[in-house]
């Protein structure tokens, strides 16, 4: 005898009809497996390690190689307004061993993001937009007159609680897909040793393409009073750092960077100190390649600062001086002039070592 199936009467709730289907939560084991996974990960309370930008951001903050320069030198900057913030800049540069006598005028519109042009035309602009859960999106573009100086990046940043991605595009040209890509991973181990690897991908031409990968690690002492970091390529390039803050006015810095290719096989040792003192910051550093190299910054007034840079290079037996100056010229009021140092200190205090 055929069986009967009793029809559903169409006026019973849905919620009532058995469901021949199993429950999500039989299907789906490896959701709640990586929801134990990310709540065991939160209970262990590891620290975000940083970006794989500012894995040496200490390090360069003590040497004075992005510092230095000969000849003389004058930055005269005019501030016209504070919210948004509008000042224009006059540089100029003469005397220099390397760089030709230079003349450069500047104006800069900024809000949260900033925008600029120089007296040759020049246009840079940068514009940064946070969105929730630490995205963060970056793009950054200059215009020049001058072939092969235009600029477009792209970057999209992610700090997690333990993890740092970021993502970057420069040039980028979506037809044939040239340009340079960089993706870098960075992931805390434990509270102190974080590891990653940043990738870059370079098509400069349809034709040709390179793959360099970079392996990162980051050591940070529990009392964040001292910073070592490394960074190796398969192709023989390695590249270590140490960083200690000896107290609250002193920073000693150490780099070391070896090259071991079949081209080429050497290696330089840098160590440099950086006092911080109340109206000054000195700077001493020396090399393994004979060269010794000081700057001192000595602000007079909050308006104005006089740079003295110099290098002595034994082994070629050369030697490089620069004198600079810096004045500000405000209209603010002394309020609004107040606000902006305050501003500045605390900008100096998010770029400084926690």
């Amino acid at each position: 005898m055929a069986s009967t199936v009793s029809p559903i009467n169409p006026y019973t709730p849905l919620s009532a009809v058995p469901s021949s289907s199993p429950s999500p939560k039989s299907l789906s084991p490896l959701s709640n497996y990586l929801s134990r996974f990310s709540k065991w990960r939160a209970e262990l309370g590891l620290p975000n390690p940083g970006s794989v930008e500012n894995l040496q951001k200490e390090v360069k903050a003590t040497h004075l190689t992005n510092y230095a320069f000969d000849g003389g030198r004058a930055d005269l900057t005019k501030s016209m307004s504070m919210s948004p913030l509008f000042q224009v800049t006059h540089s100029f540069a003469l005397g220099s061993q390397t760089m030709a006598p230079s003349y450069n005028f500047g104006a800069m519109y900024a809000t949260e993001n900033a925008c600029g042009v120089d007296h040759d035309g020049n246009v840079s602009a940068r514009v940064n937009q946070g969105w929730a859960n630490g995205h963060v999106s970056k793009a950054q573009a200059q215009l020049s007159q001058t072939p092969g100086h235009n600029l477009l990046q792209l970057e999209q940043d992610f700090s997690g609680q333990d993890f740092n991605v970021n993502l970057k595009a420069v040039n980028p040209w979506p037809s044939d897909l040239t340009g340079i890509f960089v993706g870098s991973y960075l992931q805390s181990l434990t509270k102190n040793f974080a590891c990653g690897t940043e990738m870059v991908f370079q098509r400069p031409t349809p034709s040709t393409a390179e793959l360099v990968a970079t392996y990162l690690a980051k050591y940070t002492s529990s009392d964040k009073s001292w910073i070592a970091t490394a960074q190796l390529q398969p192709a023989g390039i390695l590249q270590a750092t140490y960083w200690h803050k000896l107290s609250e006015k002193v920073d000693f810095a150490a780099d070391l960077q070896l090259v071991a290719t079949p081209m080429r096989r050497d290696a330089v040792a840098t160590l440099g100190a950086k006092f911080d003192l109340r109206l000054s910051t000195f700077r001493a550093q020396l090399d393994s390649t004979g060269k010794v190299s000081a700057l001192l910054e000595q602000r007079f007034t909050p308006t104005f600062a006089f740079l003295m840079s110099g290098e002595i290079d034994h082994l070629k037996n050369s030697a490089k001086v620069g004198v600079g100056v810096m004045i500000e010229s405000s209209a603010l009021s002394p309020e609004e002039m107040e606000m902006q140092m305050q501003q500045m200190q605390m900008q100096q205090s998010l770029t400084s070592p926690p």
